[in-house]
């Protein structure tokens, strides 16, 4: 195995179509020792989908990012609530995060959404008219799920533009003093929420949060953490999963006409738009606290692990012909909301907006297509998600 010279997800070619880096990567090893970032340092990225699957569950794989960057120099100042959430935990402290996380987000309570979240999708679409032009991503991706998540906990509706603008600067990732200043904003934001909340009585769904996180055995600090981790996590994937879906029906048009026809076959189309351009490309940062092999190749202890589930689920070994969207195909094993204890809380809600929104947009606007052409889309460079910065349609 001869590890690349260059860090191979930091091509700019890499942001715009990741796709052909990770088969050339993958099929010269799906588990491969890659420059990480400058100083000559390493990591292992995997891009097979059986080794990822393996690697999201063994325990040796560590997401206790301050363990495995104690002691080391960092030029990095990210708020706490920020660097040290429940994605970069293990067990016990994972654990008691992610009981009080789930109920937040089971197929009853997200039921109960459903109303509000075709709401404000009613709401967004409002103004848009056939023969008109919008923008998918600001217009709708965007806003609606940081809407839903805010309403979720509580957030004033006077904070909600201002936290999307903050959270789109945590994920910009050319610009690490953006990326710290956008931290402090969020974490000093959502403090002074729960410190308002736990100082004053309320039945509202903040006050809720605040008394489950307590009950929860979460002090102050974590409740800030788990906050911040809902409110970025919980909407910035789900604006990828949106316009990625989107794209990828109007590049598909039969199968946008498909879905048209019969909306109903939409909750069961979305596990082959995740898996076929995934808004998470490289999940969060993992380090091996011991030596292990996966797929065949000796991982040593203290050795950041990057898994790819972009990558992964692209992987014929799993899913013949992967290049290939196709809404009849059985997927229900794709990675793009992760594998284990770490798997995302939140699928069933991503779920149910992206559904509603597709319901909305291929009803109301059948004839709706790109206004820009496809080598002239701009994609956000970062290569944890994979997203749009913006998708002109013709409605």
């Amino acid at each position: 195995m001869t590890a690349p010279r260059q860090d191979p997800l930091r091509d700019p070619r890499f942001f715009a179509d990741p796709y052909p880096t990770y088969e050339r990567l993958r099929e010269g090893c799906p588990v491969q020792r890659v420059p990480a970032g400058s100083g000559g340092h390493h990591a292992y990225l995997i891009t097979g989908h059986p080794e990822a699957r393996e690697a999201f569950t063994d325990p040796r794989l560590s997401k206790d990012t301050a363990r495995f960057f104690a002691g080391r120099p960092s030029q990095r100042d990210l708020h706490p609530a920020i660097s040290r959430n429940m994605l970069a935990s293990d067990p016990p402290a994972h654990t008691r995060h992610r009981r009080v996380a789930t109920p937040l987000f089971t197929t009853g309570r997200v039921r109960e959404l459903r109303p509000y979240i075709t709401r404000v999708v009613d709401d967004l679409m409002g103004a848009w008219r056939p023969g008109t032009e919008v923008d998918l991503v600001a217009e709708l991706a965007v806003p609606l799920p940081v809407t839903v998540v805010c309403q979720l906990l509580g957030v004033p509706e006077s904070d909600r533009a201002t936290l999307a603008d903050w959270s789109h600067d945590l994920f910009d990732a050319s610009d690490n003093g953006r990326i710290d200043a956008a931290s402090h904003r969020i974490g000093d934001h959502l403090t002074r929420l729960v410190d308002t909340a736990r100082a004053t009585p309320g039945d509202g769904p903040l006050h809720s949060f605040v008394r489950d996180c307590e009950a929860g055995g979460l002090g102050r600090d974590e409740t800030v953490s788990l906050a911040a981790l809902l409110l970025v996590a919980g909407h910035e994937t789900t604006t990828h999963f949106i316009g990625n879906a989107v794209l990828a029906l109007l590049r598909h048009p039969e199968a946008f006409d498909r879905l048209r026809r019969d909306p109903d076959l939409i909750p069961g189309a979305l596990d082959e738009l995740l898996r076929f351009d995934s808004p998470v490309s490289v999940a969060t940062f993992r380090h091996s606290t011991q030596d292990l092999r996966v797929g065949g190749v000796d991982i040593p202890a203290g050795f950041p692990v990057l898994i790819a589930p972009g990558a992964a689920n692209r992987d014929p070994a799993a899913f013949p012909d992967p290049h290939r969207l196709d809404l009849d195909r059985d997927c229900g094993g794709h990675l793009s909301f992760g594998h284990g204890i770490h798997r995302c809380p939140g699928a069933p809600l991503a779920r149910a907006e992206a559904a509603i929104a597709l319901r909305a947009l291929v009803t109301r606007f059948p004839n709706a297509r790109p206004a820009v052409p496809a080598d002239s889309l701009t994609w956000r460079r970062t290569r944890l998600t994979r997203g749009l910065a913006t998708l002109p349609l013709t409605l």
